[in-house]
């Protein structure tokens, strides 16, 4: 859930923001990040473990209490059981109607501005592909040519019948990845070549074997594509380093490929890494 979409809900009975507003050495989450807090759920992160627990308690006394505002100064160390050894500043407020309007913005601007992901296929990859990557920051659409195989995915994912899918790759905007996965070899071929035409995708990969690989490259070749084009081509998907072809498997070694070529360099975590959140899931 959206912090503002959370703060929707429970504005009227009291939310506070928990903001890092700055931070020094190792810290588990970068500054500008938050949560909310209600008197019973919470939405977002502050990077999980004591430093999240600490604020959350401090944030429903808040409550209680009928505060406003606090600033904490946080040293991260023993006495509060983490080791990451930096330090945080967090801001804590009431949330207010001004608040929920911008982070309503914020997460609009967002949402504008995430990676396009196209995935071509709806089968058993396809889907679990899907359902892998609803929960990460991309925008992702589903696109097949057939009735009925999309239903029951996640509102996240835009589902898309076309008749000829390779219109959807004629008009993706410049960085779009493109996922190829569908029910024909022909069709897998024929929107791999057209996606490396076009000479900006961030992510042109195809699901499939050495073999598969190796009889895509004679065609594209054949018909006039560039040899340096291929090095581009992610064939097979997900790697070759796992022999299990489970879907699900599939589905998240390729979610990871997606992500380093997607996110590589955004809201990087400090080079110290990012300490694990302690089991506290921070949903609402």
């Amino acid at each position: 859930m959206t912090l503002s979409a959370f703060l929707a809900r429970n504005l009227r009975h009291g939310a506070i923001l928990v903001t890092i507003a700055s931070t020094a050495g190792s810290t588990p989450r970068e500054a500008g990040a938050a949560m909310a807090v209600s008197h019973g759920a919470t939405a977002g992160t502050i990077g999980g473990g004591q430093l999240e627990f600490h604020c959350i308690d401090i944030a429903r006394e808040m409550l209680a209490a009928g505060d406003r505002d606090r600033s904490l100064d946080i040293p991260l160390g023993p006495q509060m059981g983490q080791c990451c050894g930096g330090r945080v500043t967090v801001s804590l407020k009431r949330a207010t109607a001004a608040d929920l309007a911008m982070l309503a913005a914020s997460d609009k601007a967002d949402a504008a501005s995430r990676p396009a992901v196209l995935i071509f296929g709806a089968g058993h990859t396809g889907r679990a592909l899907a359902q892998a990557l609803a929960a990460l920051p991309f925008a992702t659409t589903l696109i097949d040519d057939r009735d009925g195989v999309m239903d029951g995915l996640p509102p996240a994912i835009t589902c898309i019948r076309m008749a000829d899918p390779v219109a959807a790759i004629d008009t993706a905007r410049a960085g779009s990845a493109f996922v190829i996965l569908t029910h024909s070899h022909a069709l897998d071929y024929r929107l791999s070549e057209v996606a490396l035409m076009r000479g900006d995708g961030a992510y042109v990969g195809m699901i499939g074997s050495a073999t598969k690989r190796a009889r895509f490259e004679a065609g594209f070749l054949r018909a006039g594509g560039r040899s340096d084009a291929l090095a581009r081509l992610t064939c097979p998907i997900g790697g070759g380093d796992v022999a299990d072809k489970r879907p699900e498997v599939i589905a998240t070694l390729t979610a990871a490929e997606l992500v380093r070529s997607l996110l590589r360099g955004s809201r990087a975590s400090d080079e110290a890494g990012v300490e694990e959140s302690a089991g506290h899931d921070a949903t609402a």
